[in-house]
C-alpha cells in the first residue's frame, strides 16, 4: 500500500507564506511524477506544480509562478510545496499526488493520470 499524507496547512495572511509537506508511507514504489493540485468550493481541480522524480524539472500553472516552488526529497519520500506571497484565490484544499507512470508533458496535470493521492491540506488566505 502506498500512502501520501500532506501536512502544513493552515489560515495565513495576503502577502504570507506557508509549506506544505507531502509524505509518501507504506510499500516502496518509485514514482515518476509528484504533483500538488488544489481544490476551491464550487471550482474543478487544479493542478498547481508538478515535479519529476528523477531529474526534478518543475512545471507550474501560470497563476502561482514566481510565487510557489515544488521541491523534493525522493530519498525520504517527501514533497514540498513552498508558497510564497499567497493571495486571497490561493485557498483552497490542497492535495498532493503521485504517478508511477512515466506521463507525457501534456498530461502533468491531469488528476485521472496519477494513481496516488493524500488527503489534503487546508490553506486559507485571509486579507
Amino acid at each position: 500500500q502506498v500512502q501520501l499524507a500532506e501536512s502544513g496547512g493552515g489560515s495565513v495572511q495576503t502577502g504570507g507564506s506557508r509549506r506544505l509537506s507531502c509524505a509518501r508511507s507504506g510499500t516502496y514504489v518509485r514514482t515518476t511524477h509528484s504533483a500538488w493540485f488544489r481544490q476551491a468550493p464550487n471550482k474543478e481541480r487544479e493542478g498547481v506544480a508538478t515535479i519529476t522524480t528523477d531529474y526534478t524539472k518543475t512545471y507550474y500553472v501560470d497563476s502561482v509562478k514566481g510565487r510557489f516552488t515544488i521541491s523534493q526529497d525522493a530519498a525520504k519520500n517527501m514533497v514540498y510545496l513552498q508558497m510564497d506571497d499567497l493571495k486571497t484565490e490561493d485557498t483552497a484544499m490542497y492535495v498532493c499526488a503521485a504517478s508511477v507512470t512515466l506521463l507525457a508533458r501534456t498530461s502533468f496535470f491531469t488528476p485521472a493520470k496519477y494513481e496516488f493521492w493524500g488527503q489534503g491540506t487546508q490553506v486559507t488566505v485571509s486579507s
